[in-house]
């Protein structure tokens, strides 16, 4: 396993086990999820939710926005925004 993903795997974990005084409001929970999405499965898929759907339509945006990035890009900027909050 590389380093990165090694890092990354960390990160994420530290993330979805919600450790500590680390509190994410929901923009950057929205983040976390576009950033993860598209380092672990590429860019969006699949048809954007309806309007009434309001969570899923922000989590499809999110990872919308993140089209074209690579897996590492996604990977890296996951780990930075971490550490910009710990």
């Amino acid at each position: 396993m590389s380093d990165l993903k090694q890092r990354f795997d960390e990160a994420v974990n530290f993330v979805q086990s919600g450790e500590g005084d680390f509190k994410p409001d929901n923009n950057l929970k929205l983040e976390f999820y576009a950033l993860y999405k598209q380092a672990t499965e590429g860019d969006v898929k699949g048809k954007k939710p309806g309007l009434t759907d309001f969570v899923g339509r922000a989590k499809y945006s999110a990872w919308e926005g993140k089209k074209g990035m690579s897996a590492d890009q996604a990977m890296e900027q996951y780990i930075a925004k971490l550490d910009q909050y710990r």
